[in-house]
């Protein structure tokens, strides 16, 4: 009988100890100095599947620091173990995109309305009055492509500038701060919120145990944790968000002085948010509320815009700053430094085809033109050469400069040739430099320019040794909790509410009891009446406060961080419901819809059936059946009925809920004598914003914060 053939050796152990063991000791804590968690393996443990290793059996020192030239300086090319890491993560999925899944995008113009050549030379900020196009894709996080609009998320905000000196791409988020410091976590924080990997769900929502455990042994994600529990997380419209670049980049003049500056996008229409429970409405009514939106307005015509502002600041002022300015889960509070505006952009043009467009769209944070630069903060530095990575492997070949969303539209030469799905054809022998070509009449291609190219900014040593390569943060990131406690002491009282009430329903979701203790211990460092209200929600008892690195210093108050500080009062870009059945007073209807279009808002016709209704005057169609359009699609409602057919309306839920929602929601409630029958039986109670048909001009702008502590129960 043949001998049973022997296992290859390298097979065998390329097998053995792939998954972690189980039962090992657990592992040692320790604090670096940013505060960062490092868990260690103990002296003389002997399992190898003890030891964090990369790919190649290379056993790891630090798992939370990336390599750079310096305590502040850039990270470093030769760091294996981050590239390795983030390398791996860029491909685990194709071909959808691993973060950011769900996007919608638009075509536009950017305007310089400032010029500041005295700051940088990037071509686009020369002259005032210069233009040029723009692609936007706005995003949630945590979802795939099928997920809803509305889950509680951070919404990305990513902007593509054709600007004649090649494409600037600003990927930023709407809220300016991030979940980490350092590149080599963004694999550990996707992974924790994303669908648990044992069960594949929840889908889109981090209301679960592997986000929160994470959370609560990274205290410096605390700060984006205020904001991610807050209103900006449950935006109303993508047309109504704020946009960061959430990084501190340069800016760089033709003389080569540099200075650093944050970007800001600032919503012309204001910021607005929905309520957690209309969130969750909408998501059942309308899994495209946030798509749709930006869609009907610019196919309308209600073509929505941004201004662009800088925070533009010196060393000297960087250095005396309580925080980091390198650290991406700090912010600069406007209070300090101004936001300039400089420039507007202008979304006029849905996409043709969203495939070739908004799916196909790369973005990458490594697009910058001369005149603006990078700084030295770690998570940016990653993600400059992460994003190649994943356009590769979403887009199947390096050739996707091609395609045309993402091509730029000035002249593009280089002696790049071949690969998959090439579809230029260059000519010619040139294909490398220097070349002496030319010399015997052939074309040799084209060539540097010192003066013109892009150059880097020179300065690395603004407190930093270049010469050292380390792997470590800088102790001023050590400091998680001043700035949470600047952005929830700047909330209004209503806002706080909303706050404690999110960090509730998240941890409420959570099954580990030492997770949710370990969190709550976490908000005890921000603010202590928080962290009260947070443990009575859940009914637990108040747990030690947690070990802080750094005590939070007390920092004036921001108004610019609250949306309700700073909401609009205006029509503008808002949708107002008109509830009508047959019989209703169509002058009275159509006096109420030209008082809502004359103010910038946009009417919308609701009935028990849609088609052509018989009212007093004539006829009309609705816009949405009443079922299939609840109030928390609008942002105000009016209702103009009979008695006969408010009695009708008064024994159908969905009639009773469409008031019981808009009421609870704290929106304006416009309504004439007939409909006092359905409000009495949906509970509406008369306030400042549940008023007489003729007096919606005056509060229909706005909503009624007022109302919310009697229609529920917040933290």
């Amino acid at each position: 009988m043949a001998k049973k053939p022997v296992p290859s050796p390298a097979a065998d152990h390329a097998l053995r100890d792939h998954q972690p063991g189980e039962g090992q000791p657990a592992p040692i804590d320790s604090r670096g100095d940013g505060d960062e968690l490092h868990q260690q393996v103990g002296d003389g443990v002997a399992d190898a599947a003890a030891y964090l290793t990369d790919n190649f059996g290379h056993r790891i020192s630090d798992n939370q620091n990336s390599l750079r030239a310096g305590e502040r300086g850039p990270t470093l090319l030769e760091d294996f173990v981050l590239r390795e890491k983030i390398f791996h993560f860029d491909h685990e999925r194709i071909p959808e995109r691993i973060v950011h899944a769900r996007g919608s995008g638009a075509h536009g113009v950017f305007e310089c309305t400032r010029a500041i050549p005295g700051l940088t030379k990037a071509s686009i900020f020369q002259k005032e009055g210069a233009t040029c196009p723009v692609f936007v894709r706005f995003s949630t996080v945590a979802g795939g492509a099928g997920s809803v609009d509305t889950p509680r998320d951070v919404r990305g905000f990513a902007v593509k500038l054709y600007t004649e000196t090649g494409n600037w791409d600003l990927v930023g988020n709407n809220i300016p701060v991030f979940f980490i410091q350092d590149a080599m976590k963004f694999p550990d924080l996707v992974h924790s919120v994303k669908m648990e990997a044992d069960r594949g769900y929840p889908q889109a929502a981090s209301a679960h145990d592997t986000f929160w455990d994470f959370i609560g042994l990274m205290p410096e994600s605390m700060h984006m944790i205020m904001w991610a529990m807050s209103d900006r997380a449950i935006p109303r419209s993508f047309r109504m968000i704020e946009g960061f670049g959430v990084h501190t980049f340069r800016f760089v003049n033709d003389e080569g002085a540099g200075k650093f500056v944050k970007f800001h996008w600032k919503p012309v229409l204001g910021i607005q948010s929905t309520t957690w429970d209309e969130a969750v409405k909408i998501a059942g009514a309308d899994p495209d509320f946030l798509r749709r939106d930006l869609f009907e307005a610019i196919d309308a015509g209600d073509f929505p815009a941004w201004n662009l502002g800088v925070q533009v600041f010196d060393e000297a002022f960087a250095a005396k700053q309580p925080y980091d300015v390198l650290d991406a889960t700090k912010l600069i509070p406007e209070e300090d430094i101004p936001v300039e505006i400089v420039g507007r952009m202008t979304l006029n043009r849905n996409v043709d085809n969203f495939f070739a467009e908004t799916e196909q769209a790369a973005f990458l944070p490594s697009n910058i033109i001369p005149g603006i630069d990078f700084s030295n903060d770690p998570l940016l530095q990653g993600r400059i050469f992460s994003y190649l990575d994943t356009q590769k492997s979403r887009l199947g070949t390096t050739n996707f400069h091609q395609i045309p969303i993402n091509a730029p539209k000035c002249p593009f030469h280089n002696f790049q040739r071949d690969g998959m799905m090439q579809t230029l054809v260059p000519t010619g022998r040139a294909n490398y430099e220097p070349n002496s070509l030319a010399e015997a009449g052939e074309h040799g291609g084209p060539r540097a320019s010192a003066e013109t190219g892009f150059s880097t900014y020179m300065a690395n040593d603004e407190r930093n040794d270049p010469a050292q390569k380390l792997r470590i943060r800088a102790e001023l990131f050590a400091d998680h909790f001043t700035q949470a406690r600047l952005f929830y002491l700047s909330q209004t009282a209503n806002e706080q509410a909303h706050i404690a009430s999110a960090l509730v329903f998240e941890l409420s979701k959570v099954t580990l009891d030492h997770v949710r203790a370990r969190v709550v211990g976490q908000l005890r460092n921000i603010d202590e009446d928080l962290a009260k209200r947070v443990a009575a929600g859940l009914a637990i008892d108040l747990p030690a406060k947690e070990k802080a690195a750094r005590a939070a210093v007390d920092l004036k108050p921001s108004a610019a961080l609250s949306i309700q500080k700073n909401a609009d009062d205006t029509m503008e870009g808002r949708k107002v419901a008109i509830l009508f059945t047959e019989g209703s007073d169509k002058a009275a209807i159509d006096k109420l819809k030209g008082d809502i279009e004359s103010a910038g808002g946009t009417p919308f016709l609701v009935a028990p059936k849609v088609g052509g209704i018989k009212v007093k005057g004539g006829t009309l169609k609705a816009d949405g059946q009443l079922a299939g359009s609840p109030s928390v699609l609008f942002d105000a409602v009016a209702s103009i009925l009979t008695e006969e057919q408010a009695k009708a309306l008064s024994v159908q839920g969905a009639a009773v809920q469409w008031f019981m929602d808009a009421y609870g929601h704290c929106k304006t409630i416009a309504h004439d004598d007939a409909t006092q029958l359905l409000l009495d039986k949906a509970g509406v109670e008369k306030d400042g914003g549940v008023v007489a048909i003729d007096a919606f001009a005056d509060v229909g702008t706005r909503r009624h914060w007022a109302r919310e502590a009697k229609v529920r129960d917040l933290a």
